[in-house]
C-alpha cells in the first residue's frame, strides 16, 4: 500500500502475465561456451573409447584428453566454430 504522501504513479501495477526470468541453469545450458564443452567432452569421450579398443584397455581420461588436444582439437574447433555460426541464425 502507499503511503499518504505518494501517487499512484509509484506503485507496482499488477498484471495478469508473469514474467519470469530465466534460471542460471538455463543460461548456461543455453550459453555458446557450454555447448562447446559438453560437445568437445563428447568428442574426447570418443576418442577415449577408441584409443581404448586400439590399445586393448582403458587408456583413462587423461591421456584421452591429452592425446585429443594434440591430435584432433585444432581441426575439431575451427568444424565446430563453422557449424556453430551455421545454427546461429
Amino acid at each position: 500500500m502507499a503511503s499518504a504522501g505518494l501517487s499512484r504513479a509509484t506503485e507496482p501495477i499488477m498484471t495478469n502475465e508473469i514474467r519470469t526470468a530465466p534460471s542460471t541453469a538455463d543460461l548456461v545450458r543455453d550459453s555458446l561456451l557450454y555447448r562447446q564443452s559438453q560437445a568437445q567432452r563428447e568428442e574426447i569421450m570418443k576418442h577415449k573409447w577408441y584409443e581404448s579398443e586400439r590399445a586393448g584397455h582403458d587408456i583413462g581420461f587423461d591421456r584421452a584428453l591429452a592425446n585429443w588436444t594434440i591430435k584432433h582439437r585444432s581441426q575439431w574447433f575451427k568444424q565446430w566454430r563453422i557449424e556453430a555460426h551455421n545454427s546461429r541464425g
